[in-house]
């Protein structure tokens, strides 16, 4: 993978000091997070992103602690970061780093007796991947999930650019009978904010 790509993998707080290089089936599993993934807001046909809270719920949490901003500024930004910025299922519209294997196609392991039945059944529809990757069997890697729609991001082994390799969302409703091509990896962990990034959406709304 990219350079560019395990820096901000890191500075979302991944940690990268297991990826050796080799292929995206040995890095992108030994990548682990301590911490769920937020995507910054963006300009929507009802909101703009200013509008937008950064994180569901983040302007009651904000308000509930309105005495410890008063108080201690630091303590309290502090204890938006150790809210949110946690391994925690309590939905505020995150996101959660998975990368594991998923091989519907390949015979012999557990996906493929599960799966394969489903994936040659006509309504499976992989067009999206195979524009990509040319490859209608590919093996895959959930490397995301979410509360949102889609709400699974992969990527493929085959694909043509290891190095910044494009997703393809799917959700559980539509299991890849609809997929979508979500642009490269690179690009992706761009729409993430870092701690800092939602410090500074929160000062800026709270502090002008």
């Amino acid at each position: 993978m990219k350079k560019e790509i395990l820096d901000r993998i890191k500075q979302l707080g991944g940690n990268i000091d297991n990826v050796k290089g080799n292929s995206l089936l040995e890095d992108l599993p030994s990548i682990t997070f301590d911490t769920v993934l937020y995507q910054r807001p963006t300009d929507t046909p009802w909101a703009t992103a200013q509008e937008e809270e950064p994180i569901y719920g983040i302007g009651d949490f904000i308000n509930e602690n309105e005495a410890l901003f008063k108080e201690n500024k630091k303590a309290f930004y502090d204890k938006i970061i150790q809210k949110y910025f946690r391994l925690t299922e309590e939905g505020f519209g995150q996101m959660f780093w998975q990368a594991y294997p998923f091989t519907p196609f390949k015979e012999g392991t557990e996906d493929y007796k599960e799966w394969n039945d489903e994936f040659i059944d006509e309504e499976t529809d992989l067009s999206e991947i195979i524009k990509v990757t040319n490859n209608p069997t590919p093996d895959f890697i959930l490397l995301v999930t979410s509360y949102g729609f889609p709400d699974n991001f992969y990527i493929t082994l085959s694909d043509p650019d290891p190095e910044n390799p494009t997703l393809f969302g799917t959700d559980h409703e539509v299991f890849f009978r609809e997929v979508t091509n979500e642009g490269n990896l690179e690009d992706f962990l761009k729409t993430f904010m870092t701690k800092e990034e939602l410090l500074e959406i929160v000062k800026k709304r709270i502090e002008s």
